[in-house]
């Protein structure tokens, strides 16, 4: 049986993520990302007294660091190795980091680095559509003139997010609902991710991505960007890059593993069920 670890991403945080036990347990660990971010990340994850934790810049730093957490609790315990690790956009740097590919510290800064990029495109936001075909969803969008709101993740067979300009995407709720969405629900993120409005940031990380001394994963880890395993004689810098401005292929990598091993085992890491509600709706989906 195949071993699967996965890690949620931006959306899974919220006030209390973690709990005190956990950051109880490591301080260390705790000390070194409060040296990195220059804040307690403890405080901003158990208690956000100043309305943070909802802001791409502190989002993402949050959600690695209780990942990052998790995992280290994960081995603590006896838990055993994984065969392979999955991770959803942000979540996809737990992953890496659980691979070998960087230590908590150099990952945490790409990760501060990347949520700064990613923060400066502030008119826009995502949405789940539920209900409709990708395809459809992407036909109806161009026909409507609505080509700015693009395909982001592609979550389950019946769970699209898509992504644009705020008042393009309130333009499209309608429309899609007129077609016969079942629910156009806004999602709690503060820009378009994974969608070409995010070009200019992802070539910027790029040349950060250049510097960073990124090592072989010692583990299976799929990439957003293919749904497949990293390949072993490339370096991760481009996936990783091109993960910023192209849609999170989840479904397919979900798929990949269910085909390579339908007994595949699959735990999420870090203090979400956002991935197992996933997980169940792929599979439900393939039983049908």
């Amino acid at each position: 049986m195949t071993r699967v670890h996965m890690y949620p991403g931006q959306g899974s945080q919220r006030v209390g993520m973690g709990g005190s036990a956990l950051f109880d347990r490591f301080p260390d660990l705790v000390a070194e990302a409060d040296a990195v971010l220059g804040y307690s990340v403890r405080e901003l994850c158990l208690h956000d007294a100043l309305g943070q934790l909802d802001r791409t810049e502190f989002t993402q730093p949050a959600v690695f660091t209780v990942g990052a957490l998790a995992l280290a609790a994960a081995r603590a315990d006896g838990t055993p190795e994984p065969d392979a690790v999955i991770g959803h956009s942000l979540g996809e740097y737990n992953a890496l980091h659980a691979a070998g590919v960087f230590g908590f510290a150099e990952g945490l800064r790409l990760v501060v680095a990347r949520a700064r990029l990613m923060s400066r495109v502030v008119d826009g936001g995502m949405a789940a559509v539920i209900g409709m075909d990708e395809a459809v969803i992407r036909l109806l969008l161009r026909r409507a003139g609505l080509e700015s709101v693009e395909v982001a993740n592609l979550n389950t067979a019946d769970q699209t997010i898509v992504a644009g300009p705020t008042a393009k995407l309130q333009a499209a709720a309608p429309v899609l609902d007129a077609a016969g969405a079942t629910a156009f629900r806004t999602l709690n993120v503060s820009g378009p991710f994974h969608t070409g409005h995010m070009s200019a940031a992802a070539r910027e990380f790029g040349r950060l991505l250049a510097d960073a001394p990124l090592a072989r994963p010692a583990l299976t880890v799929y990439a957003n960007r293919t749904a497949r395993p990293y390949p072993d004689d490339e370096d991760p810098a481009r996936l990783l890059s091109e993960q910023i401005d192209h849609p999170v292929r989840w479904r397919e990598t979900v798929e990949a593993l269910l085909d390579a091993d339908p007994d595949t085992e699959f735990v999420e890491i870090g203090d979400s069920r956002t991935l197992t509600r996933l997980l169940r709706a792929i599979r439900r989906e393939r039983t049908a």
